[in-house]
């Protein structure tokens, strides 16, 4: 039975540890950024602290997204696996760079060099996953490595507070260079190949299933990407999610500690937590994409709960009830993530799914821009987090009325899709 899913083997497993290691390279600085050594080396004390605090994601976002564009282009024309390769030798690179710096300007610009290095998280997953799976199991398998994408903060969260607790804040990132040079790297070059033609072991029998038609996407890929307008509704809902997933995930250990009076031990407690909600979130809605053929629908009621969970953080006066809403709203983002990679792949072919998932990664811009923006806010509002709750609940009702607009075509698709297998 596994000769026949190797390509869970091959693919799956070396995308979920590039997530894994990625993501808390990318949103351990929220935990890291709690600690008092790590504010007094850096200089960020002042009254504008919020502020800097939040440029160092800002920075790296802006970075990430841009170099989203030219990634997706590198991809397509290099390959997946070489472009893999490439960008964690920046990671590693830049990792041990921010563990050795003495300023608040070394470590943006190593921010900067470490967002462009993982520009090519989605453009490199999306074209893996197009290449490598049937169109029928596209839920399930951008589930088993976006699950990668949620556990590794879930587990970053309580190791980087355990260890700069025990040694300090330099040590994580020495051992996040490590990670990714020592165990990233060695699974791109022995696990995977460009494309499933290629793998010495896969089975026959397997690559026929891969590569196995169905009337529908016969029809999709009769249309470029960019000309289908769901595509750009999509892309405005991630807009709206990446302001929601950064806003929240990078100020929430602040939120807790600083806004709720958490002890560090609880903050991380709760951090990890607002991760495992994302964990569950993706999982159920790979199931139930595949199960209901219906990805819009269920990125509309995500929005929608989001909107619902940010209202009760904003209203509840006490601190658990707060802490664990706003970790729910950040978990339903978790959700919309995993249905937007899934319809880059959907919108696209194995040709252009590395432009597509450029072009959405892009919308990474205005996540940077919400962790600015929050700190500005709390800056200005005294240290109160309301104003910028009340910003998140507006950004959620924008997205849920994106997705809105999906609705009716995707359920033609689905009459159509039932008819089809009658």
């Amino acid at each position: 039975m596994l000769s026949k899913n190797m390509r869970w083997v091959y693919i799956s497993i070396p995308i979920f540890f590039f997530w894994f290691f990625g993501q808390i390279d990318k949103l351990g600085i929220s935990v890291i950024q709690t600690d008092p050594g790590f504010l007094q080396d850096m200089g960020l004390t002042g009254p504008d602290k919020n502020a800097k605090i939040g440029f160092m994601t800002f920075i790296f976002t802006v970075s990430y997204a841009l170099s989203n564009l030219f990634w997706g282009v590198v991809i397509d024309k290099l390959g997946a696996r070489k472009t893999a390769i490439l960008g964690l030798v920046v990671w590693g690179i830049t990792m041990i760079m921010a563990g050795m710096a003495t300023s608040y300007e070394m470590f943006l610009v190593s921010r900067i060099i470490l967002g462009i290095g993982e520009g090519i998280m989605i453009p490199v997953s999306g074209k893996f996953i197009a290449n490598w799976f049937n169109r029928r199991e596209l839920g399930r398998a951008q589930a088993s490595w976006l699950t990668g994408n949620y556990l590794g903060p879930a587990l970053g969260a309580l190791a980087l507070s355990m260890l700069i607790a025990n040694f300090n804040w330099h040590y994580s990132f020495f051992l996040l260079a490590a990670c990714n040079l020592l165990i990233n790297i060695p699974m791109f070059l022995y696990l995977t190949r460009e494309t499933p033609e290629e793998h010495p072991r896969l089975s026959k029998e397997e690559l026929a299933y891969i590569r196995e038609v169905d009337v529908t996407a016969k029809k999709e890929e009769g249309q470029k990407f960019t000309q289908d307008f769901r595509y750009w509704m999509v892309w405005v809902g991630m807009l709206a999610s990446s302001f929601l997933f950064f806003g929240i995930s990078i100020w929430l250990p602040t939120y807790l500690t600083q806004g709720k009076g958490f002890a560090t031990e609880e903050m991380a407690g709760i951090t990890s937590l607002s991760w495992v909600f994302a964990l569950v979130f993706v999982l159920l809605c790979g199931f139930l994409a595949d199960k209901t053929k219906r990805p819009a629908m269920l990125a509309t009621i995500l929005f929608a709960l989001c909107a619902v969970c940010l209202t009760i953080a904003f209203n509840s006066t006490t601190p658990i009830v707060a802490g664990i809403a706003l970790g729910l709203a950040m978990g339903t983002q978790g959700g919309v993530f995993q249905l937007s990679n899934l319809f880059i792949v959907k919108f696209s072919t194995p040709e252009t799914a590395g432009r597509a998932a450029g072009l959405m990664g892009f919308t990474n811009i205005l996540g940077g821009f919400s962790s600015y923006i929050m700190g500005f806010m709390r800056d200005s509002a005294g240290g109160d987090f309301g104003p910028s709750i009340i910003m998140l609940i507006v950004v959620a009702l924008i997205g849920f009325l994106a997705y809105i607009t999906t609705l009716k075509k995707e359920g033609a698709e689905v009459r159509l899709y039932a008819q089809a297998n009658l």
